[in-house]
């Protein structure tokens, strides 16, 4: 089985607009797909860093030398670089969201198709799990969780029942939660709320929100003049982070004008929105919600 199918590959490392000796950052290493298209255009003398907090995609290793994988979480990803005596770089690529691998491993518990213990922890060694989520979160934080980042219109219904069934014993499995949640999921509509649902806690597990925006706020300093950033969000949480930092350098509020009325900020895009198109799609049904943005450091 394939590890994961890279989205938007040839798209998302144009973006980056490859010079043979420049040094590049792929975020998101998962099964190499972006950082070995980078690598094909990097010369003898360019340089790539990769990053990813799962320990199954640092089974996918390449070796190269011009290639270095740092087994950490993007969101430290400037003060990782400089340990490796790097402070700027030429392009930095970001594919957001869910490896098909997580999916598809059932005992991850990413996915509505498995029973499975409740995790969702892209890396191990994190503290929190799905579990905690579901049985440990009071009701109130469980809606928030529900509402913010699953976008349900019945999260505070959904909490008030998984509150009241985790007093008789603890929800544990995937299976459990379905059966917990059951008059909200109607048969033609099942498998998107569910998504919801995974989506939610899988975020708050993560804490991919804070962890985008982390990220994001390192990127006007790390980039180089001219230095492009290429990413790829999967639900409209992160692509309004990345649409609203691309154009303002902020995620809330707008620039300060100077004297004359001019706003000074760090990034401009490059082109509109790149999505799949319908051959992509069909070849690969996850491709399907996936938003393109590319940026430049001004």
């Amino acid at each position: 089985m394939e590890y994961h199918k890279p989205v938007l590959l040839k798209e998302s490392v144009d973006g980056l607009r490859i010079k043979e000796d420049g040094v590049y950052v792929d975020v998101t290493f998962g099964g190499g797909g972006h950082s070995r298209e980078i690598l094909k255009r990097l010369g003898v003398n360019g340089k790539l860093f990769a990053f990813d907090q799962d320990e199954d995609a640092w089974e996918n290793e390449i070796a190269d030398n011009r290639f270095v994988l740092i087994r950490e979480n993007f969101r430290h990803v400037r003060r990782f670089l400089r340990l490796h005596g790097i402070k700027q770089v030429d392009g930095v690529l970001g594919d957001f969201g869910v490896s098909s691998h997580q999916f598809d491993v059932p005992e991850r518990g990413f996915s509505t198709r498995f029973e499975a213990g409740l995790d969702m922890r892209m890396s191990r060694k994190n503290d929190l799990s799905a579990y905690d989520v579901i049985n440990v979160y009071e009701e109130e934080e469980l809606r928030e969780v529900l509402q913010l980042y699953g976008e349900l219109k019945n999260a505070r219904a959904m909490a008030r029942v998984i509150a009241e069934a985790r007093k008789e014993e603890p929800v544990k499995t995937t299976e459990q939660l379905k059966k917990v949640l059951k008059r909200f999921l109607p048969a033609n509509k099942e498998h998107k709320i569910l998504a919801q649902i995974y989506q939610a806690v899988r975020i708050e597990v993560n804490r991919e929100i804070e962890v985008l925006r982390e990220f994001l706020l390192q990127m006007p300093e790390l980039l180089k003049k001219e230095g492009r950033l290429s990413l790829i969000s999967y639900h409209s949480l992160e692509d309004r982070l990345v649409k609203r930092f691309i154009r303002s350098g902020l995620f809330e509020g707008e620039p300060e004008k100077d004297f004359y009325g001019n706003v000074e900020v760090p990034l401009k895009k490059v082109g509109g929105l790149i999505v799949p198109g319908a051959e992509e799609i069909a070849e690969n049904n996850r491709a399907r919600s996936a938003k393109l943005r590319i940026a430049e450091k001004i």
